[in-house]
């Protein structure tokens, strides 16, 4: 039998995620299920995989609303993983409605929906179903877009955000063999028919890497080739940051006199700003040819002034969110969580003044208000931006363990 008609075996998947651990000591995993195929075919795999270790698998089921049958769906695809000794949760999400940018506003109300299940749950690795396809399919997406190298390398088998491990260990696997494993199992699935609309441009790009099987390898070939490239380039970068910067729970790094190089500046004020992506590359070169006091990205640098004789990157203050409601681990402008069991009633998160340091660096930290608007003595905040300033390897045979200093331990206390 060709390869592209075997299913996927139980033995094949544990080699496949083996090298995205550690997994010892691990008790829980989640699973990111739509209920179309490669989805559905990733949580039989890794629940039959996490069962004979001891883990358990949770389930996360979406469901965007979009579609009048999408409910029934949800409930059918938790029916299936039911069946299969798998607990399963759905996420309906709300707000979702067709028009301009519906794809990427799916995804981030998909992603935002199942960080906040894990959290919730207590889950840390979530597997995603992304396939090779899905990567050819990014990669030639990305090139026509002009992307650079790193966006040449397509997703990651391992990326970390400040509250997860995302992981994809179908990248190498061909759609055809998840639907094979299925088949073989006897079980069917959703077919979303937005997958077949042609206005959409992962659409059309499937259809073209359909018909020409060659450009799909190469693209594949050339992601892997990439991601290894960033892998190396993102192990210097944390060698360089654990060295050369200071990145402080108050919300702001110290930098030395010479700044950074490029790429490395370009994560830490993608960071600071609490932004999902870096700045443009030309700006953050140009400002590593001549350092100065500018603005960038949402983020601002400037003298380091009392604190020594390099840079502070700060946020910058005009675009800081305004208050909100607080709530227990309510997010506060990208970058502070609310760590709290309960809030005093009406209370809010705002900007405030903070004596003792740097007056830009102060102005744009959160305090915990009363409905009085007075400062709410010994509120705890902790600085999570969504994007840390370094990443973990993009491919598992690249995994190791960097010096990179991280911020998720800790806190800010507001006195």
């Amino acid at each position: 039998m060709p390869l592209s008609l075997q299913p996927v075996s139980g033995d094949e998947f544990a080699g496949l995620i083996a090298p995205l651990g550690p997994w010892a000591g691990a008790s829980r995993i989640a699973v990111a299920v739509s209920g179309g195929a490669d989805s559905l075919c990733l949580a039989l795999l890794a629940a039959r995989w996490a069962a004979a270790r001891g883990i358990a698998t949770c389930g996360l089921i979406v469901d965007h609303a979009l579609r009048p049958a999408a409910a029934a769906e949800a409930e059918t695809t938790r029916a299936r993983l039911s069946a299969h000794a798998i607990d399963a949760v759905i996420l309906r999400l709300r707000g979702l409605d067709h028009g301009p940018a519906l794809a990427a506003r799916a995804r981030a109300a998909r992603y935002a929906a199942l960080t906040e299940a894990c959290r919730q749950r207590g889950l840390v690795d979530l597997l995603l179903g992304h396939h090779a396809g899905d990567q050819a399919e990014t990669v030639l997406m990305r090139s026509r877009a002009g992307s650079g190298p790193d966006g040449l390398a397509g997703m990651a088998a391992i990326a970390e955000t400040n509250d997860l491990r995302l992981l994809r260990p179908l990248l190498g696997i061909d759609p055809a063999r998840l639907r094979h494993t299925l088949q073989a199992m006897g079980l069917d699935w959703v077919e979303d028919p937005s997958n077949r609309d042609v206005r959409a441009l992962r659409t059309r790009l499937r259809s073209e890497l359909a018909d020409n099987p060659a450009l799909a390898a190469d693209l594949r070939a050339e992601a892997r080739a990439a991601g290894n490239r960033r892998a190396d380039h993102d192990a210097a970068q944390a060698a360089l940051l654990a060295g050369s910067a200071m990145l402080r729970p108050e919300g702001f790094a110290l930098l030395p006199r010479g700044l950074l190089p490029p790429r490395a500046l370009a994560a830490l004020l993608r960071t600071i700003a609490g932004a999902a992506h870096a700045p443009p590359a030309a700006s953050v070169e140009a400002l590593t040819r001549r350092p100065r006091l500018a603005t960038l990205g949402g983020a601002r640098l400037l003298p380091a002034g009392r604190l020594g004789a390099g840079w502070l990157v700060v946020r910058e203050a005009s675009q800081v969110q305004g208050p909100i409601m607080a709530a227990p681990g309510v997010f506060w402008d990208r970058r502070f969580r609310l760590c709290a069991q309960a809030v005093p009633k009406g209370a809010t998160i705002a900007a405030r003044r903070h004596p003792g340091l740097p007056a830009r660096v102060g102005a744009v930290m959160p305090a915990l208000l009363d409905a009085a608007g007075d400062v709410c003595a010994g509120a705890r905040f902790e600085l999570v931006p969504p994007s840390p300033a370094t990443a973990a390897p993009s491919f598992p045979e690249q995994a190791r363990l960097s010096g990179a200093a991280r911020v998720n331990d800790n806190y800010l206390e507001i006195k």
